[in-house]
């Protein structure tokens, strides 16, 4: 009882480390998540080393059968942490976070301690150094979409061309809609960036090239 009770203990602490790095993220699933999910997976293995000790002899006292359940059922979980939008789905990283951290949890219900306790430390060595990593390297590109609205029938975009490749930002595809009643003109630029990029003095530039009355930055286009 007391040794089961210290395999709960430490699965729970091992997901809060984990899940402190996400929520530090901003991400839906935090610590309290991603605690449960460990202490859940880790009672499904105590689970399936207690049924065949007890019913031996049992057809179904298969020590696997349960926690065969936990990794495909874990994805349920993976899947509500991902948004999706139109072009972009989020969350990819969470929700491997999730899977991982329940496999930790299992071992920890089996006693595989030091195990457990090196797959913690190498997910926060993936999450944290990777990810500056990443930002130094500029590596990935995301794509953005940048909404303009000018007070004006603007027929020429070579200076949002200009604008882009100033800032080395790759225009995908834009669309025009004129407002011939209002004199508007409507752009929205699809493009790629490269990820951690700081777009804000792109936002100004755009905003200087024509009379701007509004600009947006999103993930997605609205239709």
């Amino acid at each position: 009882m007391i040794n089961s009770m210290f395999r709960l203990l430490l699965s729970m602490l091992l997901g809060m480390t984990v899940g402190a790095e996400r929520k530090r993220k901003g991400q839906i699933a935090g610590i309290r998540t991603f605690a449960l999910i460990s202490m859940g997976a880790c009672l499904a293995m105590l689970l399936s080393i207690y049924v065949p000790q007890v019913y031996l002899g049992l057809k179904n006292g298969d020590p696997g059968r349960i926690a065969a359940q936990v990794i495909t059922g874990i994805g349920f979980l993976g899947g509500g942490a991902m948004i999706h939008m139109k072009g972009a789905v989020r969350g990819l990283t969470t929700a491997a976070g999730i899977w991982m951290t329940a496999i930790i949890g299992m071992a920890v219900g089996i006693g595989m301690y030091m195990c457990s306790l090196g797959a913690t430390l190498l997910i926060l060595l993936t999450l944290i150094t990777f990810e500056q990593y990443e930002k130094r390297r500029k590596l990935g590109q995301e794509a953005k979409v940048i909404n303009v609205i000018v007070q004006d029938i603007v027929d020429d975009i070579e200076p949002y061309r200009q604008t882009f490749r100033k800032f080395d930002i790759h225009l995908s595809t834009y669309y025009i809609e004129y407002n011939y009643e209002r004199s508007q003109t409507e752009f929205n630029f699809v493009v790629l960036v490269h990820a951690y990029t700081n777009l804000l003095p792109v936002l100004k530039a755009i905003s200087e090239t024509y009379p701007t009355q509004r600009l947006t930055l999103s993930n997605q286009l609205a239709l």
